[in-house]
Order: C-alpha cells, then structure tokens, then sequence
C-alpha cells in the first residue's frame, strides 16, 4: 500500500512517500481502506517529536480518517466489513489502509460524507469533551477559545454556540476572525493586534470569562487568567505556542475558579464505551444539520508536505484532508 511514512524524528520535510506491506487486524482491531485522511497539528508535533507520545520508528503519521472497512479482528462487534466509518488513532491514517481499535471506530450516518466523517471525532471529540464532559458548559456562559479558526477551535466555536453559550473567538488575524464569525462565534479578539484581557473585560462588562478554552498556551494564558469570571473553569487544550504555562495559584484562589483537566485522548483509552457514545451523538448532530464541521481543502495524497507545512506555520483554517484514493 502507498503510505507517508516517517523514519525519524526530524519533522515534515523528512516525511516521505513509499509502499509498506498491508496491515493486518488482530483481535479487536478493524482494517480499513481509507478514502480520506484529515490532517492535524499533533502531526506536525509528532513527526518531530514534540508530542508527549512518541511511536516506534518507522510509523505512518495521521490520527483521524474515513473509510469501507475490508476485515475485522476476533471479537469485534460493532462494524462489519462494507461499512462506511469514521475512525481514529494515535497514528496510521495517512496510509491506503489503516488498522484501528474497535473503540476508535464509527459508522457514518447517511448523508455524511469522507471528507466530513474524517474531521469530527478528533477535534469534536476533543471539543466535547473539554466543553460539556469536563467544564459543564451551559446556556447563556461566555467561553472563549483560542485558536478558534483551528480545526480543534471551530469545533469548540460550533460546539459552544450549540449549547447557546456566547462565544468570544481568540484569533491571530482579521481573515481567521471572519471565519470564526462565520462558524458561529459572537465576538473576535484579533491577539495580534488587541489586549486580549481588556477586551475580555470590556466584552463581559467586567465580569470576565466562564469557560477558557485554551488552544494556544504561553503568553496567552497568563493574560486571560486574570479576565476570569466567579467560578470559571480553565481548560487547557494545547500549546501551539510551543510554551507550557504556568499559572499564579493567587489567581484561582481569589475568584474561586478552577483548572480543569481534558485531555481526551486518555479519556478515549480509560473510558471507551463512554467516548463511542458521544462520538455517535456528535456524529447524528452533524448528519441533522445541528453542527457544522468545516473542511477548508481537499488535497491529493501527494501533497502532504505543503498541508502539513501549511499548519505548522498557521497558515491554515478549519480542517483540511487528503484524498487517499
């Protein structure tokens, strides 16, 4: 099978493009023939070794795709072969088949098709997860998401507007601020050029934040850990900065608000029955029109180096896929 296969921890210009023998599933594990791989920003930190797992040499990178699948291990139940399905995994989508735990494994609704199946259970997941699983968000709060116009952000930006919060969309341009807008966001704050906590402020009537979705990291987090609101909840998603924060724990103490762990990946592997059903109910959200997931591009296989480059300089929006087959 043709794969993007990465032989070392020496980043995206070091990926390259070959044949690797099929995958086979074992016990638990369903194979896919993928259609549409979605690309992801844990890949750029991946394949340079940057992402706090790290696979064994060679792998193939890619978490999130869509497909038929061709065989099922033992024990598996929940698909069988012929289905359309979404899946995810640490790694292995960028490849003609993938091979996926059970448990990382939806069947797609009708009307929803590859290049949309492939992009929501990672970053909806994630969304989710954080927003309604871990902070509890409900209707009429004010959350503000960071690196909003992200895949992982306008999933978030959609996901809260569902829930009838308002949100406030963190973005690092006026371009990726209208798109924002367009998925469904209140208000922007353009942080290239806009103090993030005034405006925070100045947005909440000097109430600040309920929930702070937080994509981004350094600088940025210290600035709206003093915009925060009685009760608040801090989510800490991701760190596209490149800089871990730290928080000053007077912050916390004096409005009573809370830090609030979600990584969903580990959530995934303790509790797989819980993340399998709200994988399916985000999916019959988005098969009834309720949310909607956004693909900014299709690209052939072949040009994986230019969407992966593309996201690892910030130059891309929403998400984008490429098309295997």
């Amino acid at each position: 099978m043709r794969a993007v296969i990465c032989r070392s921890f020496d980043g995206i210009e070091a990926l390259e493009l070959g044949e690797l023998a099929d995958p086979v599933p074992g016990p638990g594990e369903v194979l896919i023939d993928v259609h549409v791989a979605a690309l992801s920003f844990m890949d750029t930190l991946m394949v340079a070794g940057r992402y706090q797992m790290k696979p064994a040499l060679p792998f193939v990178p890619g978490s999130d795709a869509a497909g038929v699948v061709l065989a099922v291990g033992r024990g598996v139940q929940r698909v069988r072969v012929g289905d359309r399905v979404a899946c995810s995994h640490w790694h292995g989508g960028m490849a003609e088949r993938m091979v996926v735990p059970e448990a990382g494994v939806l069947k797609l609704p009708e009307g929803v098709d590859f290049e949309i199946g492939a992009t929501v259970r990672y970053a909806y997941g994630t969304a989710h997860y954080a927003l309604v699983n871990r902070a509890q968000l409900r209707q009429g709060e004010t959350v503000f998401i960071t690196g909003a116009a992200g895949g992982v952000g306008m999933a978030a930006v959609d996901l809260a507007r569902h829930v009838g919060a308002t949100v406030i969309a963190g973005t690092s341009s006026a371009a990726k601020s209208a798109v924002a807008r367009k998925q469904g966001a209140a208000h922007t704050i353009d942080y290239a050029c806009e103090p993030v906590r005034e405006r925070l402020l100045e947005l909440t009537e000097g109430r600040g934040v309920d929930v702070f979705f937080d994509n981004v990291g350094g600088t940025m987090f210290g600035a709206v850990s003093r915009a925060m609101a009685w009760g608040g909840r801090i989510l800490p998603v991701g760190f596209t900065s490149g800089e871990v924060p730290s928080l000053a724990m007077n912050l916390p103490l004096l409005k009573n608000y809370s830090v609030v762990g979600c990584y969903w990946g580990a959530w995934v592997g303790r509790e797989p029955e819980q993340s399998c059903a709200a994988d399916e109910r985000l999916l019959a959200l988005v098969a009834q029109g309720l949310l909607s997931p956004q693909v900014s591009e299709v690209l052939p296989m072949t040009s994986f180096v230019d969407g992966l480059q593309r996201l690892a300089s910030r130059q891309a929006t929403a998400r984008m896929v490429l098309r295997m087959r």
